[in-house]
């Protein structure tokens, strides 16, 4: 049997969401499916999981920013509504890495490099975004990524 697919997964919640006429998760559920697609449309291919994460990844962000947005302009009802779905997008992140495992898999990923210095942080942060994407913020893996080269730097 085949393995399922995160997009599979997200049409079986379509499904479950409209036989229980749950009205506003189906309308985040297909517009998360509607940005996949275009996606796919835009890049010319099929998202595998890693591009599907990546792209839920990138809305989360869009509704934090929104929420943040909506509560400066007073709009409790919109707060209400991007928080929700932000806690829909979320339940298909994988778990987020702790400040201390992300520093310790960091120092890995550079040690794997051969990373030494600050002149390394597009390389490393290259192969860094491709191993955490999902799993910590890329602010966070940035931080982590340019701390670590600068205790690797010669004195």
């Amino acid at each position: 049997m085949p393995t399922r697919t995160l997009k599979d997964r997200i049409q079986d919640d379509i499904k479950q969401a409209m036989r229980e006429r749950a009205a506003d998760r189906l309308l985040a559920l297909r517009g998360l499916m509607a940005a996949v697609k275009q996606r796919e449309v835009d890049d010319r291919t099929t998202l595998d999981d890693a591009g599907v994460v990546a792209l839920i990844d990138k809305l989360v962000k869009q509704r934090r920013d929104s929420i943040a947005a909506f509560r400066q302009g007073g709009r409790d009802d919109l707060v209400a509504k991007e928080e929700a779905e932000a806690t829909l997008l979320q339940a298909y992140l994988p778990e987020r890495l702790s400040a201390e495992v992300l520093a310790a898999e960091v120092a890995a990923l550079l040690a794997e490099l051969g990373a030494a210095g600050p002149s390394d942080m597009g390389r490393a942060m290259a192969a860094a975004k491709a191993r955490f994407a999902g799993r910590a913020e890329m602010g966070a893996v940035s931080a982590a990524v340019k701390a670590a080269l600068a205790r690797s730097t010669p004195q």
